[in-house]
């Protein structure tokens, strides 16, 4: 796997994602029984923020609001930082490391079709080194 493309071909394109008018709980919620830590944003099909655990932390918890009472659009990134299928792996966790963040919607022709992690890009890295690690030993030792 080189490219953004081949990696949601493997782990699957399924992304869920919340409205910015529901409540910071139910996003939570959401995170929580999908095993998540970040939910897209969209409002009539665009891509218009991401709330995560850290906005959740710094955002609600840290200020003493109610995530009951408090909407995502209160508290989601407006920023958003996200690639695109053609992107290569490797520009993906630059990027990702550069502006510190841990997962990156993908979109395509202005339509999300995917979020990669942090962890799924590592994990990438870590098979295409060891690939790369059994192909020197095979040639090494003939």
């Amino acid at each position: 796997m080189e490219i953004v493309s081949e990696l949601l071909d493997s782990k699957g394109h399924d992304v869920w994602t919340t409205v910015p008018d529901s409540t910071v709980y139910d996003a939570i919620k959401l995170m929580a029984e999908k095993e998540i830590g970040a939910l897209p944003v969209v409002d009539q099909g665009h891509l218009v923020g991401i709330v995560s655990e850290r906005d959740y932390a710094r955002k609600i918890i840290l200020q003493g609001k109610s995530s009951k009472n408090a909407m995502v659009r209160e508290i989601m990134t407006l920023r958003v930082i996200y690639t695109q299928p053609d992107q290569r792996i490797e520009d993906c966790m630059a990027i990702m490391n550069e502006n510190r963040i841990r997962h990156m919607p993908v979109v395509d022709a202005d339509k999300l079709v995917g979020i990669l992690s942090l962890g799924d890009l590592v994990n990438v890295i870590i098979e295409q080194q060891q690939l790369m690690i059994e192909e020197l030993e095979t040639f090494i030792v003939g």
